[in-house]
C-alpha cells in the first residue's frame, strides 16, 4: 500500500498526513511537502501504463497524496489542451509559444487541479467542514467540490474581491463572508474564526494540495509538448530513451506562489525519475501595484519585504506578504534560471485584448499579467525566439469589459421606435448603414509572416470599418495597390522577390500612386543609410519587437483618418 508524509522544506522533519497539520512541529515552518514511498515503482512500467489510463489529473494517483481511490472527489479535472499559439507568437517573434488552457476546468481556473486534491485529502482525513480565505479561484473550486464531498465551506474573501465570484461560491452552498480589509487580513480573520469555532483551516492542507495538485501541470505539460509534431527531437539519444520534454520557460502570474512552486516540484520529479533530461527556467509576473517578489529579485534578495497597502484592482494577485514562497521561487531561478517581472493593472488589461483578438483565448485579469509579462521578456530579449515558452492561461474572463474594451464597444441601432403603425424606421436605417459603409477605408498588408499579417487585419477590423487585402511578397502586393488604390499600405521589408525597399520606390515614383500613405513594420536591423532614406519615403517607420497591440494598430488608423 502507498505511504505518505509529510515533509517541512526547512528543517527536514517528516510527519504522518492528518487533519491537525499546521505546520511543521519542530520549526513552525507553514509549508510542507508530500513524500512518497516509490521504491517498488517501476518507471517504464508505470509509463506505459499511464498511455492506457484516462486522461485526466489523477492519472498520476501513485505521486498524490491520497491512499485509498474511493475517497477521491473529482469533476473530471487535468489534461487541459496545451494550445500552440499563432498569430500572437508571430507577433513576439517566438516559434514556440503553447498555452496551457487551464479555462477549460470544471470551474473555469487552475484552482480546481487544488480543490481535488484538497477536498479528496480532507474526505479521507474525516474532515466534514472547513474554512478557507481566497480572492476568488479557489473558493469557487472549494465549493464546488465540497458540495460534491458533502462537505460545508466557510469562505472569507477581501471586499476587492467581484462579487460575481462571492455569488458563485454561494452558489455552490458555501458560506461567504467579505472582509473590508486587504487579502492578508482576510486570512487573519479566517484563522481566527476557525479557531474560535473548531473548525478546519485549510492552511496546512492548502500548501501540501497546492505544490501536488499543481505539479501535474508540469507532468501534462512534458506528455504534451512530446507529442507535438512542430518541436520534435530528431536526437536519436533521446528517441531511444523516449524521454519527454521539458520547456525552456514556464510562465505564471503570482500571488502566494504556489503554482509554480508545484510545478518546479513536478518537473523535479520528473529528472528524478529519468523522464526529462532538463529543467525549465520560470518566468515568475507580479502586479506593479503588489510585486514584492519582483521588488526583493531586483535588488538580489532572497526574502520579500511584504507590501502593507496593495495598489492593483486585480484582487487575486493581492497578496503583499509572500512569505517563504518567495524563498522557494528565489532558490528554484537561482538554480535553473529565471526571472521575475512585474506588470501594471492597464498593461495587463491591453494584453487581455491582444491575446482575445490574436489566438482567440479570453482570460482573467491574473492571466492579462502572466502575458503582459512575456511581452516584456520576449520584447527585452529574455526570451529567446527559438525557446519553448509554456503559459499557464489560470482562468476565463471575469467581468471587468470597461477596463478592457472602454464604453465604445458595440454599435447600437435603435428600431424600437414605431410610427402609425408595426413598420420600422427602414429609410433611417439604411442611411445609416449607408453611412457607415462611405467611412470604409482600403488597407494593403505585405506581410510574408501570414500569421502577423492576419492579426494586423483582425485588430484593424475590430477597430472600424477597414476593407484589408494581404500580401505575403512584394510583387502581389504591388498587384493590389495598383488595383484597390488603398487609403494606406502596410509593408514588411525583408519578403522574397520583390522586397520593401523596391515597394516602397516603385509606389512613390508611379504618379497616381505616390499620395498614398505608407507605414512600414519590420524587424530588419537598419543601417543609417537605409533609416535616412526610409524616413524621407514613408509616413512611418515602426520597429517589430513588442507584440501587435491596439496601440500600434491606433497609430496606424491615425494615418487614415
Amino acid at each position: 500500500m502507498k505511504h505518505v508524509e509529510l515533509e517541512c522544506i526547512n528543517c527536514r522533519t517528516r510527519i504522518p498526513l492528518t487533519k491537525t497539520v499546521a505546520g511543521c512541529p519542530r520549526c513552525g515552518e507553514v509549508i510542507l511537502e508530500a513524500r512518497y514511498d516509490l521504491s517498488d515503482l517501476n518507471v517504464k512500467q508505470w509509463r506505459r501504463e499511464l498511455a492506457r489510463r484516462p486522461h485526466n489529473l489523477w492519472r498520476y494517483r501513485e505521486v498524490l497524496p491520497i491512499l485509498n481511490p474511493e475517497n477521491i472527489i473529482s469533476l473530471g479535472e487535468g489534461d487541459t489542451p496545451l494550445i500552440k499559439s499563432r498569430a500572437l507568437a508571430a507577433s513576439l517573434g517566438l516559434k514556440n509559444l503553447y498555452i496551457k488552457d487551464e479555462r477549460q476546468g470544471p470551474t473555469a481556473s487552475f484552482k480546481d487541479r487544488q480543490a481535488t486534491v484538497a477536498i479528496s485529502a480532507l474526505k479521507e482525513l474525516g474532515v466534514e467542514e472547513v474554512v478557507v480565505a481566497s480572492t476568488g479561484n479557489v473558493a469557487i473550486a472549494y465549493a464546488a467540490y465540497c458540495a460534491r464531498a458533502g462537505i460545508k465551506l466557510w469562505s472569507f474573501f477581501p471586499s476587492l474581491t467581484p462579487n460575481e465570484k462571492m455569488r458563485e461560491a454561494a452558489l455552490y452552498g458555501a458560506e461567504v463572508i467579505k472582509i473590508t480589509g486587504t487579502y492578508d487580513q482576510t486570512k487573519e480573520l479566517a484563522a481566527k474564526f476557525a479557531a474560535r469555532r473548531g473548525i478546519f483551516l485549510d492552511r496546512g492542507i492548502k500548501s501540501v494540495a497546492a505544490i501536488e495538485a499543481m505539479k501535474t501541470m508540469a507532468y501534462e505539460i512534458a506528455e504534451q509538448l512530446t507529442e507535438s509534431v512542430e518541436i520534435s527531437d530528431n536526437d536519436p539519444t533521446r528517441q531511444e530513451q523516449q524521454l519527454w520534454r521539458a520547456p525552456d520557460w514556464f510562465i505564471q502570474s503570482v500571488s502566494g506562489g504556489m503554482g509554480p512552486i508545484g510545478v518546479g516540484k513536478g518537473f523535479r520529479e520528473l529528472y528524478d525519475f529519468g523522464i526529462i533530461d532538463r529543467m525549465p527556467k520560470l518566468g515568475i509576473v507580479q502586479s506593479t501595484g503588489c510585486a514584492p517578489m519582483v521588488e526583493a529579485f531586483e535588488h538580489g534578495q532572497s526574502i520579500a519585504t511584504p507590501v502593507e497597502n496593495p495598489q492593483t484592482v486585480i484582487a487575486t494577485l493581492a497578496t503583499g506578504n509572500p512569505g517563504r514562497a518567495y524563498e522557494l521561487l528565489y532558490d528554484y531561478v537561482s538554480d535553473y534560471g529565471g526571472t521575475f517581472v512585474s506588470a501594471s493593472d492597464q498593461e495587463a488589461f491591453e494584453a487581455t485584448r491582444v491575446l482575445a483578438r490574436s489566438d482567440g483565448i479570453s482570460v482573467e485579469p491574473a492571466t492579462g499579467v502572466t502575458f503582459a509579462g512575456l511581452f516584456k521578456m520576449a520584447q527585452s530579449g529574455v526570451i529567446k525566439p527559438d525557446d519553448v515558452v509554456v503559459v499557464n492561461c489560470s482562468g476565463h474572463t471575469l467581468p471587468v469589459e470597461l477596463e478592457i474594451l472602454d464604453e465604445q464597444w458595440h454599435r447600437q441601432f435603435d428600431l424600437s421606435t414605431r410610427t402609425h403603425g408595426p413598420t420600422l424606421p427602414q429609410e433611417g436605417l439604411i442611411s445609416a448603414l449607408e453611412q457607415m459603409s462611405q467611412t470604409t477605408r482600403r488597407v494593403v498588408v505585405m506581410e510574408d509572416n501570414v500569421d502577423a499579417a492576419r492579426l494586423i487585419r483582425r485588430l484593424m477590423q475590430a477597430r472600424g470599418a477597414y476593407e484589408v487585402s494581404l500580401a505575403h511578397d512584394g510583387a502581389t502586393g504591388l498587384e493590389l495597390v495598383r488595383a484597390e488604390r488603398p487609403d494606406l499600405v502596410i509593408t514588411d521589408l525583408m519578403m522574397p522577390g520583390v522586397d520593401g525597399f523596391a515597394v516602397i520606390e516603385r509606389i512613390k515614383s508611379d504618379p497616381e500612386l505616390q499620395q498614398i500613405p505608407i507605414v512600414v513594420i519590420t524587424a530588419k536591423e537598419l543601417t543609417a543609410r537605409e533609416r535616412v532614406w526610409l524616413n524621407e519615403q514613408v509616413d512611418l517607420l515602426l520597429q517589430k519587437g513588442g507584440s501587435i497591440d491596439e496601440e500600434l494598430v491606433e497609430t496606424l488608423v491615425t494615418r487614415i483618418e
